[in-house]
């Protein structure tokens, strides 16, 4: 499948490259000729487009496979891993993330209030922290726009920021708009879910107990877990766990600790521990998954 005024902007855009980072904030876009092995790193809260190919994407069990005619939404960080599963040398994957900012989000929320869906009961799967959904043509054209404004470095100051908010709208209009909206509504589970994970997120080397972060959120312990597990997949400690092994890849690799000193930065006692527990995410020992990952990101 192909999006194709998408698919040839990412491709004059990243030239080559397996990664490249746009002027424009928190956009980043993406290229494979082959597809990947499944790889485990943190997404902040995003929306991602693909112009080429095919995705999916886990979060603990679940999977959410999207295209060229669907894009994916995460609304809060999350552990997960991804694998792009269609890519060729005459077809190759091409997508794009973008971070989103919730603040801004939430001010649109107040100018302009979501189209209010009917809801009925909710399913786990609209309490999940992942989605999938088709791409309008609005909301694809307002993604162009923003792409060619790497083609115009001069413009973006004052352009980006009204795109971004076209983006927000669009997102907030479509069958999407009840999630994010109950993300950024105070006294709602997933809000109270969310202040949870950015706590953890600052204070992810403490020892922690569900007790403290059940009523961190207001809620009862049993309460607290049902929900967190619902909306990540997977219990709060599961969930520190893959965001201390996740942090340490990203010390080891870009500011060049030892796994020793890695996983004693994010809170490990035992290296001994460490090293089984992150063989088992990444599927290789810290020093040899560091090596190839140093390899493929051309940073070797």
């Amino acid at each position: 499948m192909t999006n194709q005024n998408l698919a040839q902007q990412i491709e004059k855009l990243i030239n080559g490259a397996h990664r490249r980072e746009l002027d424009i904030r928190g956009l980043s876009l993406h290229r494979w000729d082959t597809p990947t092995e499944p790889t485990s790193y943190m997404l902040a809260p995003s929306i991602c487009l693909i112009g080429q190919g095919q995705k999916r994407l886990f979060l603990g069990e679940d999977a959410f496979v999207y295209d060229a005619d669907h894009f994916l939404i995460t609304s809060i960080e999350l552990p997960v891993v991804s694998q792009i599963i269609e890519a060729s040398a005459d077809k190759p994957y091409v997508g794009l993330t973008m971070e989103m900012d919730l603040k801004v989000i939430s001010q649109m929320m107040v100018d302009h209030p979501p189209a209010q869906p009917q809801r009925g009961n909710k399913t786990q799967d609209d309490k999940r922290g992942v989605a999938v959904s088709s791409l309008s043509a609005p909301l694809k054209d307002a993604f162009v726009r923003l792409l060619a404004l790497a083609d115009h470095p001069e413009d973006i100051t004052a352009l980006e920021p009204l795109i971004k908010q076209e983006i927000y709208y669009r997102l907030l209009q479509s069958e999407q708009g009840a999630r994010l909206s109950d993300l950024i509504t105070r006294g709602n589970h997933s809000y109270q879910i969310s202040q949870v994970i950015d706590w953890l997120k600052e204070n992810f080397s403490k020892p922690v107990k569900v007790e403290d972060l059940a009523s961190h959120a207001g809620m009862s312990v049993s309460s607290f877990h049902n929900h967190f597990r619902t909306m990540t997949a997977m219990s709060p400690l599961q969930f520190q766990k893959k965001m201390r092994l996740n942090e340490a890849r990203r010390l080891m690799l870009a500011e060049h600790l030892d796994a020793s000193k890695a996983a004693y930065e994010v809170g490990y006692e035992s290296p001994s521990q460490f090293s089984r527990e992150y063989s088992r995410l990444f599927g290789a020992p810290p020093a040899k998954d560091i090596r190839q990952l140093s390899q493929v990101m051309g940073l070797s």
